[in-house]
């Protein structure tokens, strides 16, 4: 499906399976000295696209990585476990509730469809 909905959805589906991807690993690196945490950033250029009204364009929304700027320890570390643990949850509940609405949206389809 290429509607603009459906590409926003899963375009965002995308970016938040990358961001837990990069709190596992920012986790898993917390007392690795020198390392500095990875943050994802997608929604401002997804809201841009939708904004602009594109699929396409929804669709090849940049998920960019990058590295912390935020004061590191002693070691280099710059890892906040507090911080981590917080958007964990704020991501896997952003996910939760983007993958329901795909799964309304498809809902709302076979209903359409098999009413034919």
């Amino acid at each position: 499906m290429s509607d603009l909905t459906s590409v926003a959805l899963h375009t965002a589906l995308n970016g938040l399976q990358a961001r837990q991807r990069a709190i596992a690993d920012n986790i898993s690196n917390i007392n690795t000295k020198g390392y500095l945490a990875n943050k994802v950033q997608f929604e401002d250029a997804l809201a841009s696209a939708v904004a602009g009204g594109s699929a396409a364009a929804a669709a090849t929304t940049q998920i960019s990585t990058r590295k912390s700027l935020e004061p590191t320890r002693e070691d280099g570390n710059n890892v906040n476990l507090d911080e981590e643990t917080i958007s964990n949850i704020s991501t896997n509940l952003s996910y939760q509730t983007v993958l329901s609405a795909l799964n309304s949206k498809y809902s709302m389809l076979r209903t359409a469809m098999s009413s034919q």
